[in-house]
């Protein structure tokens, strides 16, 4: 009997694993349509760079505000329908966007589709939750293998689509793709009940309890949001890259999604790594990666080479820089979700809250860094971001954990297990 029921959690674990990759994919390609399509919104509502990455910070503000407000209820409440709910509200906030007559109007439904979108981190935790927990970063890796595909992969879609259609068909069809998962949703995803009975005002009260007695979690918040930033830095700036110095628009920058998705099949590997030799491994190599690559990026910047070698250049960069970004976002997710098997969504909501806020600060200090200094001002500041990550890193829990408590963190080990 034992066996037999064994072999079923490991047939339902070898669908379901895949299947919260595609929608993670699907969720949070949602807030990143709008990065190749920058320029033509700039030329639609007759506005500067400057303020035209405002829909860019209010998308990832909105995320912000998503995670902090509706990721919680991921612990108590039935999952399956807070996502297809949630899902629902992607599609109408995206429809708003691509409806969208004046600028404000599009700031508000950008913060919406953010918002709903979050949708991504109710998600995500199921990964370690039905999973074992010697494999527990392996399965959030293979997640996390869909979820940056999602993002790049929007780019690259979102990049040709506008070419051939215009900016607002983009966000017409992403708001039929969401609304047709909906119904996907209910039948692949089975019944989940919450994890813990408590009213949402327990819930949001536990946030901060969180926040405060968690040593490892405030770590890991700070690196994730300092990675962040620096990663939306480049990737929100680099359509006026492309433009001001390659005369390139909104479909190159589209395929370059595809070039950084390569990145994305790293993931697997560092969740194993991870569940092998601990987050601090996947940290440290994470981290290193990221500076490499943007001094790869910003070199070939500064070089005279012809044409063809920068893009080349640019290509390099942009695969190296996915993996950095993956590998660090791996060790921190890895290690965080076993802190307390019955807060994973709040402790995600925590995490993800301050990545993002990281994010948007990345974004909107990055499109003023443009305005002023162009590249160099961009990858200085990318390069600051990533410096402070790996310092924090390296103080790592010195003044707040013993060794033995800091190893047992690492290696994604509860206190209490």
């Amino acid at each position: 009997m034992g066996t037999c029921t064994a072999r079923q959690s490991v047939a339902s674990e070898t669908r379901l694993i895949p299947f919260l990759g595609v929608a993670c994919a699907i969720g949070v390609s949602s807030i990143y349509y709008n990065q190749p399509l920058l320029l033509e919104m700039r030329e639609t509502f007759l506005t500067t760079p400057a303020h035209i990455g405002l829909v860019a910070m209010a998308t990832q503000i909105g995320y912000s505000g998503g995670l902090l407000f509706f990721v919680p209820l991921g612990d108590v409440r039935e999952r399956r329908k807070l996502v297809t709910r949630l899902f629902g509200g992607v599609a109408l906030a995206l429809l708003l966007a691509a409806l969208a007559p004046t600028f404000q109007l599009l700031i508000i439904a950008s913060a919406l589709v953010g918002a709903m979108a979050s949708v991504t981190h109710v998600v995500l935790p199921l990964a370690s939750e039905v999973a074992s927990q010697g494999d527990r970063g392996k399965a959030i890796g293979t997640v996390m293998t869909g979820l940056l595909l999602g993002i790049l992969l929007a780019r690259t879609f979102a990049g040709w689509v506008s070419k051939i259609y215009g900016w607002r068909s983009v966000f017409l069809l992403a708001a039929v793709i969401n609304l047709a998962f909906v119904p996907i949703l209910r039948a692949f995803m089975p019944v989940l009940p919450p994890r813990e009975r408590l009213n949402y005002g327990r819930v949001m009260v536990s946030l901060w309890t969180l926040f405060r007695k968690q040593v490892l979690l405030r770590e890991s918040c700070v690196i994730g949001a300092l990675v962040f930033a620096s990663f939306s830095c480049f990737w929100t700036t680099f359509i006026f890259l492309l433009q001001s110095h390659y005369k390139l628009g909104s479909g190159t920058a589209g395929t370059f999604g595809l070039v950084g998705a390569a990145g994305a099949f790293i993931a697997p590997f560092a969740g194993r790594k991870c569940d092998d030799f601990g987050s601090r491994y996947g940290l440290t190599r994470g981290i290193a990666i990221l500076a490499a690559s943007y001094m790869i990026l910003w070199g070939g910047e500064e070089v005279v080479i012809p044409r063809i070698a920068h893009i080349a250049v640019l290509i390099v960069g942009v695969v190296i820089l996915d993996v950095g970004a993956q590998i660090t976002q791996v060790a921190n997710q890895t290690r965080i979700f076993g802190l307390m098997p019955s807060a994973k969504s709040r402790i995600n909501t925590v995490y993800m809250t301050v990545y993002f806020l990281g994010g948007a600060i990345g974004s909107w200090l990055a499109t003023k860094a443009w305005t002023h200094w162009q590249c160099s001002g961009v990858f200085s500041l990318a390069l600051s971001f990533t410096a402070l990550a790996a310092i924090v890193h390296a103080a790592g829990l010195k003044d707040h954990m013993n060794v033995g408590e800091r190893i047992q963190n690492d290696l994604g080990i509860s206190a209490s297990s």
